[in-house]
């Protein structure tokens, strides 16, 4: 191992049910076999407790977002998502991240990449994942980032500014098309499932065809060797059908088994991202299981209690909690999506990697 004796410019944020490291493109190195082994030097992976690094030990906590100023004429700034395997020397860019986008238009601002305003400072965010725009709106009364606030989200303690989040045109981000199969239904491994990208690439099949009831917790899910077999078993032979080719080892498509809500919800959720049981659910996939319950046909279909109206505030439940999507459905199709999320500065400074001597698996 080599140290690396100059750090690196970062700020550590919670942004939404995740935690990670917000960099400046040009503080990273170009090379992206170099920015790789960096990256995974500043988490300590891979390690399961990630001893030596910054990582939590948990893959909602080893995440790192990519900022730049945009040249685009409809975003203010690029963000690029990062996802640090903890046990395994994998960075990804295979999928996004909607918790994580929503510290990048805080961070943004406070790195003077957007003109601040009084009041409000709508941050357009462009997604170079997926391709995709969110506009997110940050509280910055007197012109500068408030992260005091009483919106509150489950899975995080306390409240928090409020960080709207809104999406459009994330049908086939990733996988081309809102059902890459053409399909509402397709059964895999004697499974029907609903392959859907509406902002991340899931595969959703009801729990009872699982033989689960969907209100076991994630310990318990995670420690049912059956199941996770099975999950891996329907993964594999997905991600072909999806356009995401082999998925061995790529975070994507999540996993998510749905059953009647329990708390007066539009349904309720496990998931997989993708061999580990989530304690939430992640926005974009939120958004994409919200979309799921709004097909005609479907497992997420068949179980969702749906409100009525063209916008539809949908309440997906999941272990610790739910979380809402308002969609707006015109003429039988989502037009677009929005989240309510927060964040949180943590730390801003320099962080220090140990670098690796061997070269990083890559994944790109």
């Amino acid at each position: 191992m080599s140290e690396a004796r100059d750090g690196v410019r970062c700020m550590w944020m919670r942004g939404g049910t995740s935690k990670g490291g917000y960099f400046l493109a040009d503080d990273l190195p170009a090379d992206v076999a170099a920015r790789d082994a960096l990256l995974l030097g500043v988490m300590g992976s891979p390690d399961p407790r990630q001893i030596d690094g910054m990582g939590g030990a948990d893959p909602l906590t080893s995440k790192v977002a990519v900022v730049r100023k945009s040249a685009r004429a409809d975003a203010d700034v690029d963000y690029l998502f990062l996802q640090v395997f903890v046990d395994r020397a994998i960075v990804s860019d295979g999928q996004n991240c909607g918790n994580i986008l929503a510290g990048v238009g805080p961070f943004a601002i406070e790195c003077g990449l957007v003109a601040v305003q009084d009041g409000v400072t709508p941050v357009r965010i462009f997604m170079e994942n997926t391709g995709q725009i969110a506009t997110a709106r940050v509280e910055t009364p007197g012109g500068v980032v408030s992260y005091s606030g009483q919106a509150r989200i489950d899975g995080v303690p306390g409240t928090s500014a409020p960080v709207p989040i809104t999406f459009a045109d994330t049908a086939g981000s990733s996988c081309g098309a809102l059902l890459p199969t053409g399909n509402m239904v397709d059964a895999i491994e004697g499974v029907d499932c609903t392959l859907i990208d509406n902002g991340m690439p899931c595969v959703v099949m009801r729990a009872g065809d699982l033989g689960i009831a969907g209100t076991e917790t994630p310990d318990e899910l995670e420690g049912n060797e059956a199941l996770r077999a099975k999950l891996e078993a329907i993964r594999l032979t997905a991600g072909p059908l999806m356009n995401l080719g082999d998925v061995a080892q790529k975070s994507v498509p999540k996993m998510t088994m749905v059953s009647k809500a329990t708390n007066e919800g539009a349904i309720s959720t496990r998931t997989f991202i993708p061999h580990k049981c989530h304690d939430a659910i992640g926005v974009l996939g939120a958004v994409s299981v919200a979309t799921a319950c709004l097909l005609p046909q479907g497992p997420a279909a068949e179980l969702a209690t749906l409100p009525e109206g063209g916008e539809k505030a949908m309440s997906i439940e999941h272990p610790t909690g739910e979380m809402t999507v308002i969609a707006t459905v015109r003429d039988g199709s989502v037009t677009d999506a929005a989240v309510l999320r927060t964040a949180r500065k943590l730390f801003d400074g320099m962080v220090f990697a140990k670098l690796p001597d061997s070269a990083v698996q890559e994944e790109h």
